[in-house]
């Protein structure tokens, strides 16, 4: 047992009876359980009880054992005045300056589910994939779990585009610039892609994205690329650069994408030349995106974009490879772009501008494929199966932000699980 979990239990009333009587044997009736504080002071505020035919209003103070009243120190501490009652796991001495007081303490160990105790170190144990594993359940989803956890998400990630929406003067364009360029990059180089455009001026993508090779030469320049040319179409792509690069102001900053442990398609030259691609197509894509209806919409806008022709046979700068074909985007890379860099920005964009933005934004979700990742996979392994990406996207999000936090207690799952003791 832990103080946290007996609060826990206390706030969600999870108890077998509920005909409480204090240590020396007198009812205490709970007319309300009182309003938990995960503040300083007592647990619970504004509480009501019943006892030697009284009713007090006040506090209520938890401890796993009586003896933590002294060892906390809340004898001299005025927060713990107003306490009307002490709840307690186990009594194992008797309080005096509580009893002088007639304040009632009240010991739950017996109204406590010892199969609830059970679960609850299955959920806190180690060396699983989620803490409550061996009990896990795929019958125990909360109604409306998966959508509460995508909107969740798409809130938090919200709240990162409106910083950025102000730092760039509610520039949308240059935003959404940034968040694709992030995607593009995958893990290795989210972050040296996102820094790559964001030394850029989004005033100087719009007047060289008409030509294809300049915005090439721009983007390979910055990383560092074109110092040394090896063939006539890194000559080539270095005098645009120059060119650029004094014409436009360009920093002499340079930040390096990472090749190592990538495959070959997914190399930043790859990657940064179909971004290219993608806004050299599309001149307003902002404009494009946004009012898109449905998946099929969007997946139209990126489905025809590739690498520029050098790379037909090339994978990284003057080697010829013995795969020639097309660089295009994958129907699972562009679904990736969507979920990560789209849809988070037409959430945050349709919030102020349309009241059923929820609904449409999840109708998205459920038209895409579910992911194929390891976490995934091990959900799927505990017989939870995804249909789409609103479920995969909701179990990535849940298993980071509450599976591997612990937070059990917090957790719609971990609650079903521990509510209903009497199926174990």
């Amino acid at each position: 047992m832990t103080e946290k979990l007996l609060q826990y239990l206390w706030n969600f009333k999870i108890f077998q009876n509920f005909d409480f009587k204090d240590i020396e044997g007198n009812s205490v009736e709970i007319i309300d359980f009182g309003k938990w504080n995960t503040d300083s002071g007592p647990d619970f505020q504004m509480a009501k009880i019943k006892t030697n035919n009284l009713i007090l209003a006040g506090n209520i103070e938890l401890h796993v054992k009586s003896s933590d009243w002294i060892f906390h120190n809340h004898s001299k501490d005025p927060n713990y005045q107003s306490i009307i009652l002490h709840v307690v796991f186990q009594n194992d001495i008797e309080i005096d300056e509580l009893k002088n007081k007639n304040i009632p303490t009240l010991e739950l160990k017996s109204f406590i589910d010892e199969n609830l105790l059970w679960k609850y170190e299955k959920l806190v144990s180690e060396n699983q994939f989620i803490p409550c594993e061996e009990i896990f359940d795929p019958h125990k989803i909360p109604i409306h779990f998966h959508e509460e956890n995508i909107l969740k998400k798409l809130q938090e990630k919200s709240l990162e585009i409106e910083k950025s929406l102000e730092l760039y003067k509610n520039n949308f364009e240059a935003v959404l610039f940034h968040n694709i360029a992030y995607s593009f990059g995958l893990k290795v180089n989210a972050f040296i892609f996102k820094q790559i455009t964001e030394s850029i001026n989004f005033t100087t993508i719009n007047k060289i994205k008409q030509n294809e090779t300049q915005l090439e030469a721009l983007f390979f320049g910055i990383s560092g690329w074109l110092e040394n040319p090896e063939d006539d179409q890194m000559h080539i792509w270095k005098r645009e650069f120059d060119f650029i690069k004094a014409k436009f102001n360009i920093s002499d900053l340079q930040f390096r994408p990472k090749f190592l442990r990538l495959r070959p398609p997914n190399f930043p030259t790859i990657r940064l030349s179909q971004l290219a691609n993608l806004y050299h197509q599309h001149h307003s894509l902002f404009s494009k995106v946004i009012f898109t209806k449905n998946y099929a919409e969007l997946f139209e806008i990126f489905k025809n974009v590739k690498a520029s022709t050098y790379w037909d046979n090339h994978f990284n700068f003057g080697k010829i490879s013995t795969v020639d074909q097309p660089k295009v985007l994958t129907k699972d890379f562009i679904e990736l772009i969507i979920l990560n860099a789209i849809l988070p920005l037409k959430y945050t964009y349709q919030k102020y501008h349309n009241d059923e933005m929820a609904n449409e934004i999840l109708a998205f979700y459920t038209s895409i494929s579910s992911e194929k990742n390891s976490i995934v996979s091990q959900w799927e392994n505990l017989g939870l199966k995804t249909k789409n990406a609103l479920e995969s996207q909701s179990l990535i999000y849940h298993y980071k932000n509450s599976c591997e936090e612990k937070n059990c207690l917090n957790c719609g799952i971990g609650f079903k699980l521990l509510k209903e003791t009497s199926n174990v």
